[in-house]
């Protein structure tokens, strides 16, 4: 019989539920492409994951032209979803275990409403999108957006853990005084996770479910 450790689990999305890392990345190159933007390249546009949309086009284009690259970015990505999205193998089997064994599971992104959302369901994930970019105004590293999931799951943060594979993601959990556990399979750079304040760093689903269900 499972012995869940936490009593509710947040997951970041982006590089942590799925893999979204080459649709992004496809995205940034076709945006750069088409709107005469400097170029990045593949490393440069991983390390932008977990930041926000809106500061990152404001960072390309400047922030005059924020909103018109955004839009132009989430355009493409969202008709190129089923081209460039992958699943990453054994979370589909370990959030319905999460959820039979009582723990409250759902999802804080840094991602639009409409894009998570559409993600999720893409992946046929069963899980609350919670927060967004649109629910604060306060980003990760900053804690405003873990706060908000566990506060409409009804949750103390200090029941909570938070799942994500960057360093703003650790961070983000620390501050809300949540369990940060990383995971190596995303955007994030292996030795950075373990250099964070975190319960664990992860390298496979199977150490995630031992860690959250019991061995």
């Amino acid at each position: 019989m499972s012995d869940p450790r936490w009593k509710t689990v947040l997951f970041d999305f982006d590089g942590t539920l799925a893999n979204t890392i080459p649709l992004i990345i496809a995205s940034y190159r076709w945006t750069i492409q088409h709107h005469d933007l400097p170029a990045l390249t593949d490393d440069e546009i991983r390390a932008t994951i977990g930041r926000t949309l809106p500061d990152m086009m404001a960072e390309l284009g400047g922030a005059e032209r924020a909103a018109e690259l955004m839009d132009a970015y989430s355009a493409w990505q969202r008709d190129n979803v089923t081209t460039y999205l992958e699943p990453y193998p054994g979370l589909d089997t370990l959030l319905p275990e999460l959820v039979s064994a009582g723990v409250r599971i759902g999802i804080a992104t840094s991602r639009r409403r409409e894009s998570a959302e559409n993600l999720a369901d893409v992946l046929g994930l069963d899980l609350p999108v919670l927060a967004t970019l649109e629910d604060t105004t306060e980003h990760k590293p900053l804690p405003a957006p873990l706060l908000l999931a566990a506060e409409r799951l009804g949750a103390p943060p200090a029941e909570c853990a938070y799942v994500g594979d960057a360093v703003v993601d650790l961070r983000a959990a620390d501050a809300a005084g949540m369990a940060g556990i990383g995971v190596t399979w995303g955007a994030g750079e292996p030795e950075e996770l373990r250099a964070e304040p975190s319960v664990a760093v992860v390298d496979t689903v199977d150490e995630l479910r031992s860690l959250l269900l019991g061995p």
